[in-house]
């Protein structure tokens, strides 16, 4: 998910809402595009998609260019800065679909606001990596070294978990992604330093590594797939980035058409090709040049 998200006291309200629509940059209504759920939608209109501008929306307008008319799908796709009004929006039917989330954001948020969004397809995932501008080899940190690592519940269960499959810490079992610091049975000499994940590419000059997340290591001109030690790795991350509807709405025909255009191989070296490792697909084998 682009940024460290973070969910907001409450729901936008009704007025903030419209405001957002409005300010997508399109001519048509989001609701008029509505007409039918599920398996009774009316296919004969356009399917609206609330994403984030990067590389959500970019994905999104790939399909629609190159691959959307073959499938007999029209996609419209509206972008959004805020990550609360894309699933209220999806929730009241304003929008068919969002993509911009994961899982562990969006159980959380069906939690608090009480809305009943569901993931439909895998799309990509922005990889947590450990880097380093001392150490060349992950063989090569060795204990009295310090590691810094977000301090978020989100992020910081990530790291540790990254490390972890990566044989520099042990964890406690069945800790999961909510791993903490206090989870760690052997830190094998390790010293960690906690910090809000947007500031810990800044930290690389003080620390002998960082775990740091793919949208700030891409800001800090950093290639994930290049200069990382270790990287998250995509199929079955539940970090993956997916496309969601509101529940019942899965079998919506231009939903399926969707879901599968974003699985597809041109999909796949679109994002390899664009990303170069920094975004990669969390569906599939690599994809043939």
């Amino acid at each position: 998910m682009r940024k460290n998200i973070k969910i907001t006291a409450a729901v936008a309200s009704a007025a903030a809402l419209a405001l957002g629509l409005g300010a997508c940059g399109t001519d048509s209504d989001p609701a008029s595009a509505k007409s039918g759920t599920g398996a009774n939608a009316d296919t004969s209109k356009a399917l609206v998609v609330a994403a984030s501008p990067t590389p959500h929306a970019d994905i999104l307008n790939f399909v629609k260019k190159n691959l959307a008319a073959k499938e007999g799908l029209k996609l419209e796709v509206k972008e959004f800065t805020d990550y609360v009004l894309p699933n209220t929006a999806t929730q009241n039917g304003q929008v068919d679909a969002n993509f911009f989330q994961h899982k562990p954001y969006l159980d959380d948020f069906n939690a608090k606001q009480k809305t009943t969004i569901v993931p439909v397809a895998d799309v990509h995932l922005e990889p947590l990596g450990l880097y380093s501008k001392t150490v060349e080899d992950l063989k090569d940190i060795k204990a009295g070294q310090t590691i810094a690592v977000p301090n978020d519940t989100t992020n910081g269960g990530r790291a540790l978990q990254l490390l972890a499959e990566n044989g520099l810490i042990t964890l406690k079992d069945g800790v999961g992604t909510s791993a903490k610091l206090s989870d760690i049975t052997d830190r094998k000499g390790l010293e960690f330093k906690e910090l809000e994940a947007a500031t810990v590419p800044r930290a690389l000059d003080d620390v002998d590594a960082a775990v740091i997340n793919g949208n700030y290591a891409i800001e800090a001109e950093l290639k994930p797939g290049q200069d990382s030690l270790a990287l998250e790795k995509a199929e079955g991350n539940p970090y993956a980035n997916f496309l969601a509807v509101k529940d019942g709405n899965e079998k919506d025909p231009r939903v399926e058409k969707l879901a599968k255009l974003l699985n597809s191989d041109e999909v796949k070296k679109f994002i390899e090709d664009t990303y170069q490792g920094s975004i990669v697909p969390a569906f599939g084998a690599p994809a043939k040049s």
